[in-house]
């Protein structure tokens, strides 16, 4: 049983719901997936079964969004008793599809908990956004992950940097293991320009337009002209909150002869368009559907986030596309740096990154990738999709996240 607090599509944790969902149930194992997603028939879960618990009316979360039927608010300004109805009314959808072998909970709260009222063997996956956001300086919500963390059969990271926080923030934790997330390498991969426009056109017009979750109106028609002359791309795409650090790149694009594509949504979007330079196009959220289309057509992927990240995700997609990505040199971001590092040659070793809320190393380090020659850029290309796939495809992210359970 595969529990998750959220939606199957969008933001990181989500997508990990999912992929691992498909994973393991491609690999024999018969899996139900408990999500407050109510399309979840929209997505390839791989036979998985799905589960939608009721609720009621209050979803806890980290970072305020809008969600379907439901008021979305702050773990830490919810009630006791409102949190412990959140987490009798889930724990009680998952003991009605007992027995099980395993419980694999998504986020330390309100997953473990939800997973240790089920009287089941449980593992618990730790993000960086609960610790960060909900759990740091909160000593009442820090004493009740560790008290769930401390019966469950396994504690998983996503990587060195998460490890350590979930240490400073909730206190020692026994049988903690580190696997990174994954990406799904046979969606993200490197295509034909031309191909990707057509393919990345036709899914924008599948589109449903509407509220802020959802991609902008009119994005097949402003992607055609966009994308209608092939021109130096610098690619953003994730949460447009400020803790992501999109105002930097917008700083550094005014000095480069690039355009920009800025992919997501958040309330920090409005203050975004009003500084952002000339050919920037924003297009409100799109799905994994527009991604792996959209990132062929970009020649470097820019995660300058000035907050520490779990894991570089969204870089890893992009290398497995054979866009190149820039990261700032941080937390879980710095190990998908490393990581690259190891395969680029020598002399491009130091364009993996840059240093931290630094506009102007941004801005050269772009300067560099942008001027690199087809030949060179294909090099650095080809190195990042092998690193990836060797590293980080979800294959072996779901086999390894079962090995302390065999």
């Amino acid at each position: 049983m595969l529990w998750h607090g959220y939606l199957l599509g969008g933001t990181g944790s989500n997508v990990y719901t999912r992929a691992l969902a498909r994973e393991w149930s491609r690999a024999g194992h018969e899996v139900v997936v408990f999500s407050q997603d109510r399309h979840a028939e929209e997505y390839d879960l791989g036979g998985a079964r799905h589960v939608r618990p009721e609720i009621g009316p209050i979803l806890p979360v980290f970072v305020l969004d809008r969600y379907e039927g439901v008021e979305a608010r702050l773990l830490p300004e919810l009630t006791h008793e409102e949190r412990e109805c959140f987490v009798e009314a889930n724990a009680d959808a998952l003991r009605a599809e007992l027995p099980a072998d395993l419980v694999f909970a998504n986020h330390v709260l309100l997953g473990g908990p939800v997973a240790a009222a089920t009287g089941a063997p449980y593992a618990v996956k730790a993000h960086g956004s609960e610790l960060e956001y909900a759990i740091r300086g909160n000593a009442d919500l820090a004493a009740w992950a560790r008290e769930s963390l401390a019966r469950a059969k396994a504690v998983f990271v996503g990587s060195d940097h998460i490890r350590r926080v979930l240490e400073e923030v909730v206190g020692h934790v026994e049988r903690v293991h580190e696997v990174p997330p994954g990406v799904d390498v046979d969606e993200f991969k490197p295509a034909p320009r031309a191909e990707a426009l057509e393919r990345l056109v036709d899914e924008a017009r599948r589109d449903t337009t509407g509220d802020e979750r959802l991609p902008d109106p009119g994005n097949a028609e402003r992607f055609t002209e966009f994308f209608a002359r092939d021109e130096p791309t610098v690619l953003y795409f994730g949460k447009l909150i400020r803790n992501k650090g999109v105002h930097l790149l917008l700083e550094a694009l005014r000095n480069l002869d690039a355009r920009a594509v800025i992919v997501g949504f958040g309330d920090y979007r409005a203050a975004l368009e009003q500084v952002a330079p000339p050919r920037t196009l924003f297009t409100g959220p799109l799905e994994h559907r527009h991604l792996v289309h959209l990132l062929p057509l970009a020649d470097v992927a820019v995660v300058p986030s000035i907050f520490p990240e779990a894991f570089g995700m969204v870089a890893a997609e992009a290398a497995s596309a054979g866009c190149l990505p820039l990261v700032a040199r941080h937390s879980g971001l710095q190990e998908i740096a490393e990581g690259l590092e190891a395969a680029y040659p020598p002399e491009a070793r130091d364009l993996t990154s840059f240093a931290t809320g630094e506009v102007t190393d941004l801005t050269a380090k772009l300067e560099r990738l942008l001027a690199l020659s087809p030949d060179e850029r294909a090099r650095l290309a080809e190195a990042a999709r092998e690193t990836t796939v060797e590293r980080w495809s979800w294959r072996s992210v779901a086999e390894r996240l079962l090995q302390p359970f065999n």
